[in-house]
């Protein structure tokens, strides 16, 4: 009895210091228990994740057919525009994940972008809506007939894209992050949670490409432009109704400052600091200080790019706080930072050699388009047309059936020969993409001399105004090409995701996500 009640004595007090130790430390932090609704709030991000991409890409996917149609641009013209609003796309994709970080945080980042999208396709669909806003149809044969685009038409337009890119440069850099905040990382169901939320992700992604390029782009081609954008904007319009349906239950992360100061901090401390002698043993004379609620683990000393250790060595002016940390971060930098910016710099040579892969791709968005459309896209005796931007949903079934193939079948075996985890590294996966791109590009370039003999020395089909006479090759020639794309980013792309990710400390992934898209951007702004 006195034990038992010895025992029951010791477990009150036990759990009463433990009470009282979580009382005090929540008011000392001043911050409530992050209450994770994981899969409740999934019903409300997946479906808004669905109809946003249903909503842009549907709009976007036939965006070089609406412009040479339906505003009478020539090949180069519309080519050209669409390549610098892919490219300022991508490029503000660094700016809105920059604001979300420091600033305003991904639920509001989310929510802005969601609504400026949304504008964005109205504006778009308005003018194919409405005549007034588009220059009169061209003729069928006669060039000369078609009359350009007024000034006031053109600036309508470009008010849309604006909007397109605002929404864009929001969406892209927190749609991913705001879903895997919904988990709590620290339980084995949240993490398993996260990686549920990946694959639906990627899922929903390819679903609304497929759909996209089929259905919504024969309705733009073969039915009506005003109809054909209009269903993109209805989904967008449903992406943001679902959006804001879960505001109660979402996680809502507070911005906690841009890494990108951090990076730059350790250059303009390292490049203030650059005559001081680097010491002896870094790793134990330089200032290595690790703040307690940092969600980065901690990194250990390398020997590469070592010029930016000086922005870690202790001056005698240098002050310290009581809790550690650098009283000016500008003037001295962690051990912790400065590896943190060397991941970074790691990843430059890797980003810069996917330009390979990247010049090859964009042509299959671009050029092949124009390759589809000057050649016979009836099938058999058919009257029935497929759309020439219809042609990339042969990329898209690629990647999507070789990668279960690959994961499930692949991967097994070649762990059996080489005895690493994924078969292969990272880098000879992204390899073997890069290499695949040159082989799209070899095989394109083969289908085209094909197409042009034949127009030059077979009965042309016909003359598409502003699009040259189409000749009598097949397009189902183009699959090929197609194939081989969809394969060449089932490994370097996806690689390159994976690559940047665990490269990438806690607090940059997002930015690392960004990346895999600037390279695209920067192709599309000057091919």
């Amino acid at each position: 009895m006195e034990t038992n009640g010895k025992e029951t004595m010791e477990k009150n007090g036990k759990e009463t210091m433990e009470k009282n130790e979580k009382e005090m430390t929540t008011e000392s932090t001043d911050e409530p228990e992050i209450n994770y609704r994981g899969v409740k709030a999934m019903p409300f991000i997946i479906g808004n994740e669905t109809f946003e991409k249903l909503g842009a890409i549907g709009t976007l996917s036939n965006l070089l057919v609406y412009l040479t149609t339906v505003f009478n641009m020539d090949n180069i013209t519309a080519t050209t525009f669409i390549n610098v609003f892919n490219g300022t796309t991508n490029f503000a994709t660094l700016l809105g994940a920059f604001l979300s970080d420091a600033y305003f945080g991904r639920y509001k980042t989310l929510g802005f972008a969601s609504i400026a999208s949304f504008m964005g396709l109205l504006v778009i669909t308005l003018t194919a809506a409405v005549k007034k806003l588009h220059p009169p149809h061209c003729g069928s044969e006669d060039s000369s007939s078609c009359i350009g685009a007024k000034a006031w038409q053109l600036a309508f337009l470009l008010c849309g894209f604006g909007l397109m890119v605002v929404g864009a440069g929001g969406i892209r850099p927190c749609n991913l992050a705001f879903g895997a905040d919904q988990f709590n990382p620290n339980t084995e169901s949240g993490k398993r949670g996260i990686n549920s939320f990946f694959n639906w992700y990627f899922f929903t992604l390819t679903f609304a490409q497929m759909v996209s390029v089929t259905l919504v782009v024969y309705v733009q081609s073969d039915v009506s432009w005003g109809i054909g954008l209009a269903i993109p904007t209805i989904f967008m319009l449903i992406s943001c109704a679902l959006f804001f349906m879960g505001t109660k239950i979402y996680v809502k992360v507070k911005p906690e400052g841009s890494p990108m100061t951090s990076i730059v901090q350790v250059i303009v401390v390292a490049v203030k600091k650059r005559r001081l002698k680097p010491p002896a043993q870094p790793w134990l004379s330089l200032f290595n200080y690790v703040p307690s609620k940092t969600i980065n683990s901690k990194l250990p000393y390398t020997d590469q790019f070592r010029f930016l250790d000086k922005a870690a060595i202790i001056k005698v002016e240098d002050q310290i706080k009581p809790d550690g940390s650098a009283a000016n971060p500008w003037g001295l930098c962690s051990l912790q930072q400065v590896e943190e910016v060397k991941c970074v710099f790691r990843v430059i040579p890797i980003w810069a050699a996917a330009i390979v892969y990247y010049v090859a791709i964009v042509q299959q968005h671009t050029f092949a388009v124009f390759q589809a459309l000057q050649s016979n896209r009836h099938l058999g005796n058919n009257k029935f047309e497929i759309p020439a931007a219809s042609y990339t949903v042969f990329s898209m079934l690629s990647l999507t059936l070789w990668l279960p193939i690959y994961d499930r079948i692949v991967v097994p075996s070649l762990q059996k020969l080489t005895g690493k985890e994924g078969g292969i590294t990272i880098l000879q996966r992204m390899g073997i993409g890069v290499a695949l791109s040159a082989l799209t590009s070899f095989v394109s370039a083969l289908v085209e001399e094909h197409r042009r003999n034949l127009a030059l020395t077979k009965p042309m089909l016909g003359l598409l105004s502003r699009h040259g006479a189409v000749s009598s090759m097949s397009a189902l020639w183009l699959i090929p090409q197609f194939t081989l794309a969809g394969l060449a980013e089932a490994f370097t792309a996806v690689g390159q995701v994976e690559f940047y990710y665990k490269q990438f400390p806690e607090n940059m992934r997002s930015i690392a996500g960004v990346l895999a898209l600037l390279w695209h951007g920067n192709i599309k702004l000057f091919e």
